[in-house]
């Protein structure tokens, strides 16, 4: 393809043409383990835009690869061709009808952010994969998904009352339920539609073709089937089957995988929403075995769902941030746990049936512990499971858990026999494997461990997936349960189904689409399932000298490796949490963690440039990073994209140098310094439009954000005159070190003053020794062997000052202070990265501090005015991956009379300097826009704003003119 022509193309389009190093690079996978660089990328807007790019591939032989989301388990979105992403723009929810219970929707909407547009309906869609927050209903119709709750509302198949679909040719057809004389109707005409109806009824009407698929496909029970094409749920129609349902040719259609036509709407079918009162009974079992066996018991209570974990993944969880945190209610160390969820009209229904369940397991022998658990519990355990996939990653090492046979399923009834059988072969190999998901729905998601950079590890890799494929064949199961054939099982589909089926898949695919346009290489003349692997085999691993201590993962490049493309980072607002900002904003795949980590991981591994560093793809993909940390605990692989961009910017700088805007940001603290002297006059020159004006065009900053200002007097100032003395007129009850940071010390005073007020009322000593600033805003523009200095000279004072666990040390700005648990054992090497380990439990936000006080009794609401507020709680990005808004949300309580929400507001979009720059402004007012802003702009006058962040709350009255308050303030101002 010339280039000319894809100029050709997009000049065209109503939508956007992509075809740089960046785009192509990110789409050239996903969550497989496969890579295939396309040759461009689309954006359409609409079905005319989709028709064109079909055109212009068809005119020029080459391959059209859909994609919603990017996170299939098999390959499908992976291809050389072009590349059709409707997730940006066709992502509308096109009707609802609340009486009749259907929607209709355009491929691109999520499936969570349906049911979120659906819940005053009493309606919801019931098929709930795990990752349901950000997959789209377009993908889940390809794979046919189905997720936890197929057990009780089907597949989505079973959903699909229609679809609109652009057929190869370019013409566009409706597949809906028919009767049979209009069915014979369809087959008399010339076109590609009728040319459709004929093949199927040519073929599917003869005896001999019908006794082929009911002998050689699925055993009638298992549910879950996506092996090849559904021919056998079209033979249950009253077309073939007297009696039996109007023939829905859609119903091929869910699990083609795009191959046989491209969808642009799906008119679906709902279910009632499931009763509100949930209980969970997570069952302990002591093997895997007895978990199986326990699994055909569970099942006789009809649950809502029966989810299996097994001890490896379990025990991966402890590596991830904010899993750990789930795993409140695991008793002891399980081999194994069931997931069973039960619903009712009352709480005391619901439990009722998991107790009678407990009492059914233990009268049959199986398990040890049965903890029963609600809401809001629920929703933990729920988000432990959803994790699996991604936690996966937190192997160490190149051997890991590869999704390749996980897709298997088999009737319930030989679930036991068949994980046994299945156990036996993966002991054969000397295997390790991961056993989780669908135990109730007779499919476990299987996951050997395989070293895919070795060509050892692909030879066991293809060994093992056809011998896992003789045994589904042999328990007659489906090779592919939900995640489709794709490119990883497409080549054994032959053996689960027979040549003869397979032949009649092929005449199939060449009647739709005699151009092998649509995804090509999937479910039908797939090439070998050990091609076309994401990493090359026997391959030394670059090695780079980096800033930041990346040992612990094995390097800077499996550090990148960790992200498994799971797209978590794809969620939007209504989901909660803060990660992505930027892709929240834009929905370009580039502005995700997996399109930064999928850049990073090109360039690492493919590039010949002397500094890889120095890429432009690279400048792009990382420009957009706002470093707020949500990836550390909101990705289940803990990508840290906000450390990964340092240390871009860092070995980028050593090639390049730093900006003079850069440089002047990450000294913040000493131009300040410099400034405080003359505060007043300083002020007066940031605040005067002609002086401003000119700073803000000198450095590159935003002409309509606000510049903060500087406080009357240091903190310091302050400390040395007054707050040193105060310390000396009472006997404490305990005592602390405060760190004063940079922006408290010049810009936000009065808050480091308050929290000194704030803890001699309480009865505590505060000790100040000076101390290097806190190094934030050097890292966060790649500054890394300055921000390294400051960090040696903190670690070193404050161990010698003696900070321990009855003396710690502790401040009030989150980005600041946290950094010395996460930045600073990573910046220092050899002793000094040991005693900065040793101290970074010992450092706490004054909210932790205060939280672990009124643990220990040491004080109390009595403590606090007995007036009413109501406070709303903005938290800082680093603080809410980090540390968590508990500690604050537990102190702005202790007056017994305020009222605290906290807001689900994701990033307010400044992000220390990255909202005053000129080429970011209008992104970060956008994210601010996305939750924050309405939030504020809704509450009352008299409610109060709180925001721990001082970038947060100059964003606020940036952007919606309120001001917040630093939750110090609010507390200093309710002591008594």
């Amino acid at each position: 393809m010339q280039i000319e022509d894809l100029h050709l193309l997009a000049d065209q389009l109503q939508g956007d043409v992509y075809d740089s190093d960046l785009w192509l690079s990110m789409y050239a996978t996903d969550g497989s383990i496969y890579k295939k660089r396309p040759l461009a990328v689309v954006l359409p807007r609409n079905a005319t835009d989709i028709k064109l790019c079909m055109a212009f591939a068809r005119e020029r032989g080459l391959g059209v690869i859909p994609r919603t989301a990017g996170t299939s388990l098999a390959g499908q979105c992976v291809g050389e061709g072009i590349v059709v992403d409707v997730s940006r723009y066709m992502n509308k929810i096109l009707a609802v009808d609340a009486e009749a219970g259907w929607v209709r929707v355009e491929p691109g909407v999520i499936r969570d952010e349906l049911n979120y547009h659906l819940r005053q309906t009493g309606w919801w869609f019931g098929p709930n994969t795990s990752t349901a927050s950000r997959c789209m209903l377009g993908g889940m119709v390809g794979n046919n998904s189905s997720g936890s709750t197929s057990i009780k509302y089907g597949v989505t198949r079973d959903k699909v009352m229609s679809i609109e679909a652009i057929l190869s040719d370019g013409s566009t057809a409706v597949f809906e339920a028919i009767p049979p004389a209009v069915f014979h109707e369809k087959r008399q005409g010339s076109n590609l539609e009728s040319r459709i109806y004929q093949q199927l009824w040519e073929e599917l009407s003869r005896p001999e073709v019908q006794d082929e698929i009911r002998h050689e496909y699925p055993k009638p029970g298992i549910h879950r089937r996506n092996t090849g094409y559904a021919v056998d749920i079209l033979l249950n129609s009253n077309v073939f089957l007297p009696g039996g349902p109007d023939i829905n040719i859609a119903s091929l259609l869910a699990g083609s995988e795009g191959t046989l036509a491209f969808t642009t709407a799906i008119q679906l079918r709902l279910d009632p929403q499931p009763p509100a009162a949930e209980v969970l009974l997570c069952a302990h079992f002591s093997s895997l075995d007895e978990a199986m066996e326990a699994t055909l018991t569970a099942m006789q209570r009809a649950p809502y769902a029966c989810e299996l974990m097994d001890k490896f993944i379990l025990d991966c969880t402890k590596e991830n941030i904010e899993q750990r945190k789930n795993r409140f209610f695991i008793e002891g160390d399980p081999a194994a746990i069931l997931i069973i969820e039960q619903r009712a009209a009352t709480l005391a229904e619901a439990r009722q049936l998991a107790e009678a369940t407990i009492d059914d397991l233990r009268r049959a022998g199986y398990g040890y512990a049965y903890p029963l658990l609600q809401a809001p519990d629920t929703q933990r355990v729920w988000a432990l499971r959803a994790a699996g996939f991604g936690v996966l990653s937190n192997v160490k090492g190149d051997r890991k858990p590869v999704e390749f046979v996980e897709d298997t399923a088999v009737d319930l009834r030989d679930l036991p026999a068949y994980i046994r059988e299945f156990s036996e072969l993966m002991a054969s190999y000397r295997q390790q494997t991961v056993y989780y998901a669908h135990a109730g729905a007779g499919e476990l998601h299987l996951r050997p461990s395989i070293n895919l950079k070795s060509s050892e590890g692909v030879r066991e890799l293809r060994a093992i997936g056809e011998a896992s494929a003789r045994l589904v064949k042999k328990y007659r199961g489906s090779l592919s349960g939900e995640h489709g054939d794709g490119r990883v099982r497409a080549e054994f589909i032959p053996l689960v189904l027979g040549e003869k089926n397979y032949a009649l898949l092929r005449r199939i695919k060449r009647t739709w689409d005699p151009y092998g346009l649509l995804n090509p290489g999937k479910i039908v003349d797939a090439p070998p399932m050990d091609e076309d692997l994401r990493y090359e085999q026997d391959k030394p691993a670059p090695v780079f000298d980096t800033a930041f201590d990346y040992s612990a993962t094995g390097g800077l490049l499996r550090t990148v490796e960790k992200c498994t493309g799971s797209g978590d980072c794809r969620k939007l607002t209504f989901s909660g949490g803060t990660m992505c900002p930027s892709y929240q904003a834009t929905r370009l795949e580039k502005d995700s963690t997996r399109g930064r980590a999928n850049a990073l991981r090109e360039m690492l591994t493919l590039s010949t440039h002397a500094n890889p560093f120095e890429q432009p793809m690279l400048r792009e993909a990382m420009d957009l990073c706002l470093s707020c940390k949500g990836c550390t605990a909101e990705c289940p692989s803990n990508v840290d994209m906000a450390s990964l961009k340092a240390e871009y910017l860092y070995q980028r700088n050593k090639a390049e140098g730093v900006s003079l805007r850069s440089r002047a940001f990450a000294n913040i603290g000493k131009i300040n310094a410099w400034a405080s002297r003359l505060p007043g006059f300083s002020n007066r020159l940031l605040s005067s439009p002609a002086t401003a004006g000119l700073l803000k065009r000198g450095l590159g900053i935003a002409a309509a954000r606000s510049l903060p200002t500087l406080s009357p007097q240091s903190w310091t100032t302050w400390w040395q005159k007054q707050g040193r003395r105060q310390q000396d007129t009472f006997r404490p009850k305990g005592e602390l070190w405060f760190f004063c940071d940079e922006f408290t010390q010049y810009n936000d005073a009065h808050i480091g003053i308050a929290a000194v007020q704030l803890l001699n009322k309480l009865g505590y000593k505060v000790n100040y020794a000076k101390h290097p600033h806190s190094g934030r805003a050097h890292i966060s523009k790649g500054l890394l062997e300055e921000a390294r200095a400051m960090a040696a000279g903190n670690v070193a004072l404050f161990t010698r000052l003696g900070v321990c666990t009855d003396r710690p040390l502790v401040g009030i700005e989150p980005s600041a202070v946290l950094g010395f648990r996460d930045e600073y054992p990573r910046l220092l090497r050899a002793d000094a990265q040991q005693a900065a380990l040793a101290l970074a439990p010992q450092v706490l936000l004054l909210d932790e501090f205060l939280q672990r006080e009124a643990a220990a009794g040491r004080i109390g609401p009595d403590d606090f005015t007995q007036e009413k507020r109501r406070l709303v709680l903005h938290g800082h990005c680093h603080q809410k991956a980090l540390s968590g808004l508990s500690a604050t949300a537990f102190m702005l309580n202790l007056p017994v009379n305020y009222a605290v929400e906290i807001l689900s507001t994701g990033c307010c979009g400044m992000a220390g300097s990255f909202g005053y720059e000129e080429d970011h402004y209008d992104l970060s007012m956008q994210i601010g826009e996305l939750a924050l802003f309405p939030a504020v702009r809704q509450q009352t006058a008299d409610t109060i704003i709180v925001a721990p962040g001082t970038s947060c709350r100059h964003q606020i009255v940036d952007g919606t003119g309120r001001q917040a308050f630093h939750p110090i303030e609010i507390l200093r101002e309710a002591a008594v």
